[in-house]
């Protein structure tokens, strides 16, 4: 009886010992857990034009490029970071970005921008605008990169992709563009002309909140796209 008793305790005590290790063990992985920082993305969404630069105009509605790029920043943010990405407008209002009493507001306003990509240090940029062309009949959604940037040319393939995807008349491939907002930065940058306000039929949609929501769900199935490929 008394052997029994020993065994017994002795099995107790291994037990407790067992267990302890793995308390320890647990609570070393917990802390290893915890401590292990997430990965977080940063995406500059620039619209374009703002203040005195109204940018193109609708035909028909009179409706300027610049309220309009403001109102996809500000849907495309809006999306993204439901999705867990962090995002920084370069503008937030109607207002252009260059200082008062500059007499180059062009280029005050665009070295602003540079300032703002620069400092937020991005994994992406993003430059909304509308395009416009003397022939109505042109349409459709188009994005171009920076010529020589090869993941700039990457983001810009999967955006465009998405967008032939979910737009009528949207190109089929991504295009090289000469722009200061994807010039100006090393950075993977897509500039995105959403549509044409010189076409009847297309303003009509652009200004509609639906189609809005679709041209940025677009954007953003690309630029997810684009940071699960990186």
């Amino acid at each position: 009886m008394r052997f029994v008793t020993i065994k017994k305790r002795t099995l107790c005590i291994l037990i407790g010992i067992l267990l302890c290790i793995c308390l320890v063990l647990g609570t070393m992985f917990a802390v290893r857990q915890v401590s292990v920082p997430r990965q977080t993305y940063t995406v500059v969404i620039d619209a374009g034009h703002g203040g005195i630069d109204g940018g193109c105009v609708g035909k028909n509605t009179g409706v300027y490029e610049s309220d309009l790029n403001l109102a996809y920043a500000k849907l495309l943010k809006e999306q993204l970071e439901n999705m867990g990405i962090s995002t920084l407008l370069t503008r937030t209002n109607a207002d252009g970005l260059y200082d008062d009493g500059v007499k180059n507001r062009k280029k005050s306003d665009m070295q602003k921008r540079k300032q703002i990509i620069d400092n937020a240090n991005p994994v992406l940029v993003i430059s909304i605008h509308m395009n416009s062309y003397v022939r109505g009949e042109s349409r459709g959604a188009q994005a171009f990169y920076k010529k020589g940037n090869e993941q700039g040319k990457k983001l810009c393939e999967d955006v465009q992709q998405e967008l032939h995807s979910m737009l009528d008349y949207a190109g089929k491939t991504a295009k090289v563009g000469d722009y200061y907002m994807v010039n100006c930065t090393d950075r993977p940058s897509v500039l995105i002309e959403c549509g044409f306000l010189s076409n009847a039929q297309e303003e009509k949609l652009l200004i509609d909140l639906d189609y809005q929501q679709k041209v940025c769900y677009a954007i953003s199935c690309g630029v997810v796209r684009f940071l699960n490929e990186k």
